[in-house]
């Protein structure tokens, strides 16, 4: 590496050419940040920027770090140190799960510039409570709650653990809270993954109960929870399965549906015509786990061959990037995805191109069982 004089700007060095045509950049970390941190516990963030850069070498002296490297490596080393300084003065901790993603949106930005900055995803509060703050975790997190705000309709598609029905209630709360709405109506279709509410026992009301549960859990979480059952009493807060959306117009409102994979496109026509005055509609699902009856095509698959033109509609498309669970989630959702297109593509190959390969095995080949449905829990 090489130790030569450079200029500093805002604790920052431009890169200058090293003795072996790579170039050197040195950044000097102020007093009033720590290094462990900046670096983590016994340097758990900066094998992390290692890992996340693996052309650059990068050293720590005290409180100044050298990157050495191609000058666009070099370049996004600097600028992740810089975002990494803006977010701790906002008094909020580094996580090595944070300082991936960082990495991940510098990397995003080199093709889109206009992405928003780590620095400002990770400080975009959305609500407040009990002393924890719910806000985006990753790009496509920010952009869906971004959206949420510019478009009066707005449908969050996903894989589970990617925060779309979650983030969508924390707006739904903000909105309640700074009245920009009278009241939230949370609700989901009641069609579970094998099983069917006649077999479950009690009234109608606790049978379909358990299904809107996880709503009531994250209104537990971002909720004074002695609060809740007054507002629903008043009906500020309304939970209800989607079949009591019938024949009613909401106005003043914000409107969850979730599981909307789960309906049929009459019942997505009905929905989103129930649309009132001064109200927003946000709709979240997962193509992948689609539990209604075989033949049935699910609303949400249809809904975005219709309304993909019209104005004031958006559609924010998560990955397994953005899931915020244990980092095996989103490992499972891209091998289940990896799986599925390849007996797609086994079950759509000609007939005719796949019975040569089965004489020449020398063995009949039994017919596969119809595919199953593979639904991991939202």
């Amino acid at each position: 590496m090489s130790d030569t004089s450079q200029t500093r700007t805002n604790g920052q060095s431009r890169p200058e050419p090293a003795d072996d045509g790579r170039v050197s950049a040195r950044i000097v970390v102020p007093e009033k940040h720590p290094m462990v941190t900046l670096l983590g516990t016994a340097d758990s963030l900066l094998r992390v920027i290692e890992r996340g850069f693996p052309a650059a070498d990068i050293h720590v002296r005290g409180n100044e770090v050298t990157a050495t490297g191609e000058r666009a490596e070099v370049a996004l080393v600097q600028q992740l140190f810089n975002e990494m300084m803006l977010v701790l003065r906002t008094g909020q901790p580094l996580t090595e799960d944070s300082v991936e993603r960082s990495i991940a949106m510098l990397r995003s930005a080199v093709d889109d510039p206009d992405s928003p900055a780590p620095s400002q995803v990770f400080t975009a509060n959305i609500l407040s409570n009990r002393g924890r703050t719910i806000r985006p975790k990753t790009l496509n997190q920010q952009r869906y709650v971004d959206a949420i705000d510019k478009h009066t309709i707005v449908f969050g598609l996903g894989p589970a653990g990617t925060g779309k029905t979650y983030l969508a209630m924390a707006k739904a709360v903000q909105a309640l809270q700074a009245k920009e709405v009278n009241r939230i109506i949370l609700t989901r279709p009641a069609v579970e993954a094998g099983e069917r509410l006649g077999f479950l026992p009690g009234t109608l009301y606790e049978k379909i109960d358990p299904y809107l549960r996880p709503l009531y859990d994250a209104l537990h979480d971002m909720m004074d929870p002695d609060s809740i059952p007054r507002l629903m009493a008043a009906g500020t807060i309304e939970v209800a399965p989607l079949a009591y959306m019938r024949g009613r117009t909401l106005n003043d409102a914000f409107i969850i549906l979730d599981e909307a994979q789960n309906t049929s496109p009459e019942q997505m026509k009905m929905f989103l015509t129930r649309l009132g005055f001064n109200s927003r509609v946000v709709v979240t699902g997962d193509t992948s786990q689609i539990d209604l009856p075989g033949g049935t095509r699910s609303g949400l698959k249809v809904v975005q061959e219709i309304l993909a033109d019209v104005p004031d509609i958006h559609f924010s498309v998560l990955t397994s990037t953005d899931v915020v669970r244990h980092k095996l989630v989103g490992r499972i959702v891209d091998a289940y995805e990896r799986w599925d297109a390849r007996q797609e593509a086994e079950d759509t190959a000609p007939q005719a191109a796949r019975k040569p390969a089965q004489r020449r095995s020398g063995k009949a080949t039994a017919p596969r069982a119809p595919r199953q449905s593979h639904r991991t829990e939202s």
